[in-house]
């Protein structure tokens, strides 16, 4: 019986969402910052290596670390890596070939090499994670792509590099991202998505998800002020479809209905819900000051379209939009009252927040959030301010009833649950 009650506690231990102390917490810019550290610690690795990406290029800049973890499994160093089936598509050939004969394991999440997986239920849901954990001593979190920073898979070279961040943990914290990036290796080593499968053959399955989330799971927010702690304070925070549906979510909106001066958004893909954008928009009427920073160098048009449907509700409400034109803007960051801060792989859309599997680190730290906030002011520096934008016509109208039906849609036909 005590063994069973320290199995539960440490089950809902792995499920706390909360916050920790005695952490390192540094900020890494683009890949020109992330991939010399990974592959230093990867070239010091002498127990193993974890590694969790949406994309995993062929390029040079990726094929370096591909060769990083082959040295490290040459010198019997466990290595296991899981790329998303979709998000790696066009490259995963070339990175099995590469691995081959070696003792990396790789995991493909939702593998989508037959023309029948497209017809698969669950299979809008993707990796999006991009995570690496080196012998439980340091770990990366972030927004960054194993792909050079400069190179784009759909529009090629650019010359300036991409916007994005991560950054490197040292201390407590780095065991809960270990924890969260076994379970998913786990899950695609085996190909059994239990939670989705249930979710996508059982008929009554809006009643038994309901019943499921709540089964065995820990606290679904942060706590709204976070526990006096040795500095830094971190959090890490992961978005599933079984019992952190809405984490990554309620951590957003929490920290924005505390503020007080200033919150500052930096996001590609851009398309929240009502309690978001209300959240934003309250912030905004208590004379908090709110500025949005989205893609102006746009990859995806759609996801461009989508934005723009919003700019006049947002800007009616005081809510001040800017859109990053040096380089594509792929950067998933935010800054609260110059003390609250996250960076991590979450979009601000229906995909990141409700759908697919994503990773968050949450820092209550002063000097963290300054650094970062930095950051946001130079990029800000070089955008283009949005400004009123005529939005009550018809014209507008539809535009705005399209984008919802098109979102409406897209969550049904993904299996996703609740409201948006």
């Amino acid at each position: 019986m005590r063994l069973l009650d320290a199995l539960r506690r440490r089950q809902r231990h792995r499920a706390e969402p909360g916050f920790v102390g005695a952490n390192e917490v540094e900020l890494l810019r683009g890949g020109d910052e992330l991939f010399p550290r990974m592959h230093a610690a990867i070239e010091r690795a002498h127990s193993e290596v974890w590694l969790a990406t949406y994309i995993f290029h062929h390029d040079a800049a990726a094929l370096a670390l591909a060769d990083a973890l082959l040295a490290a499994d040459r010198r019997g160093v466990r290595v296991r890596v899981v790329v998303d089936g979709f998000g790696s598509k066009g490259s995963l050939a070339r990175l099995k070939e590469r691995l081959a004969g070696s003792g990396v394991a790789l995991a493909v999440f939702r593998p989508m090499d037959r023309w029948w997986r497209w017809l698969q239920p669950g299979q809008l849901r993707r990796l999006h994670q991009k995570l690496c954990v080196v012998d439980h001593e340091v770990a990366f979190v972030g927004g960054i792509n194993l792909i050079d920073d400069r190179l784009d898979i759909h529009h090629g070279l650019s010359e300036q590099p991409r916007l994005d961040f991560a950054v490197q943990l040292h201390g407590p914290l780095v065991e809960r991202v270990a924890e969260g990036l076994r379970s998913i290796w786990s899950r695609a080593w085996l190909g059994r998505d239990f939670d989705d499968a249930l979710q996508d053959y059982i008929p009554w399955r809006r009643r038994l998800q309901r019943w499921l989330s709540q089964l065995g799971r820990g606290p679904q927010r942060l706590p709204l002020r976070a526990p006096a702690l040795q500095p830094v304070c971190a959090a890490f925070v992961m978005r599933d479809n079984l019992r952190r549906r809405r984490t990554i979510e309620h951590a957003y909106v929490d920290a924005i209905r505390g503020a007080r001066r200033r919150v500052d958004l930096v996001c590609p893909y851009f398309y929240p819900g009502q309690r978001f954008r209300r959240a934003l928009q309250d912030a905004a009427r208590r004379g908090v000051q709110v500025r949005l920073l989205l893609q102006g160098k746009v990859d995806y048009r759609l996801a461009a379209w989508a934005a723009e449907a919003l700019y006049t509700e947002l800007l009616g409400h005081g809510v001040e939009v800017y859109e990053y034109t040096p380089a594509f803007l792929h950067a998933k960051v935010a800054v609260v009252d110059g003390a609250w801060a996250t960076v991590g792989s979450s979009n601000i859309d229906p995909l990141s927040l409700l759908v697919n599997l994503e990773a968050n680190v949450v820092v209550q730290d002063s000097d963290f959030a300054r650094r970062l906030a930095d950051e946001i002011d130079t990029a800000l520096a070089h955008s283009a301010r949005v400004g009123e934008r005529g939005g009550t016509g018809l014209r507008a109208m539809l535009h705005r009833a399209a984008v919802a039906w098109f979102a409406y849609v897209f969550l049904r036909v993904a299996g996703a649950a609740g409201r948006y």
